[in-house]
């Protein structure tokens, strides 16, 4: 099994349309929505669940009130003040678990909070996964590795030849935790100073985890002298590049209506967006 990450560096790119289109292809893949804090793949692709596993991503501080000595330890050491009183403010703990380790009484526990779901989904392309964190809970790159780790099992089971996965914005904890293990990043930039700056910061990440990068412009035709000074840096840093996909307004028509392929409605760019996929795998 071969695995390519879409990233960015920054959101609005369109990897999850470039990840759409993909779904329509026809290739051997299981996808997965490493984008955890707000998933959006599967408005696309209409999956239907076939199993929804709870995430336990943090713990919280439990004070038994009856062995606490009211000592103090635990709100002197807590930098959240989180603490006190043998009250614990679950909206400002971080579940760090000093105060668990430091109480001599041993009247602190740690208890576990669901911090969302992990969802193993079937869709007329074929299997999906992807999760949800819950309001205001964190640890989403612990999250984004229990993705894969069903991504890939069910890439296994299934016998399928491909692990695509459309990842999370920017260069952080869950694009680390999502680039882990891949064959390829697929970088979907747009045609901007903005755009050639967050690409640059992919292609470092890349270079760092010495993990295979390639790149295209979305959106190109809006800034055609844009796109070319990306196409330049690209081939000054030896990363392949694989294709401008010109604007079109169609794209935005396909997904409001639910259709990842896009062909009647995108025209170039649906057909310029398959391109990239095929150039993209004949580098695997």
């Amino acid at each position: 099994m071969r695995e390519i990450v879409v990233l960015s560096g920054k959101g609005g790119t369109g990897k999850t349309t470039m990840v759409g289109v993909l779904a329509t292809l026809g290739q051997d893949a299981v996808l997965a929505d490493t984008d955890v804090d707000a998933a959006n793949l599967h408005l696309l692709l209409s999956p239907v669940v076939v199993e929804k596993e709870p995430f336990f991503g943090a713990k919280v501080p439990v004070v038994n009130r009856l062995k606490c000595t009211d000592c103090g330890i635990c709100t002197e050491l807590c930098r959240f003040d989180a603490i006190r009183d043998g009250e614990v403010d679950e909206v400002a703990c971080e579940g760090c678990g000093v105060c668990f380790h430091a109480c001599t009484a041993g009247a602190i526990t740690l208890k576990d909070v669901l911090s969302g779901h992990v969802y193993t989904t079937e869709t007329p392309y074929g299997p999906f996964v992807y999760a949800e964190l819950l309001v205001a809970q964190e640890n989403s790159g612990k999250l984004v590795i229990r993705v894969k780790e069903k991504a890939r099992q069910t890439a296994e089971k299934q016998g399928k030849a491909w692990l695509v996965v459309d990842g999370p914005p920017g260069i952080g904890c869950p694009v680390i935790a999502s680039a882990s293990g891949a064959d390829l990043l697929l970088a979907v930039t747009e045609p901007s100073a903005a755009g050639l700056h967050d690409l640059v910061r992919v292609v470092g990440l890349a270079r760092h985890f010495r993990t295979r990068a390639a790149v295209c412009v979305n959106k190109a035709s809006l800034d055609e002298a844009a796109a070319l000074m990306i196409e330049k840096y690209c081939h000054e840093e030896g990363v392949p590049f694989l294709g401008r996909i010109p604007f079109a307004k169609g794209v935005v028509k396909a997904q409001l209506k639910r259709k990842p392929g896009m062909k009647n409605e995108a025209g170039p760019a649906a057909k310029m967006m398959q391109e990239v996929w095929q150039r993209a795998f004949a580098l695997l």
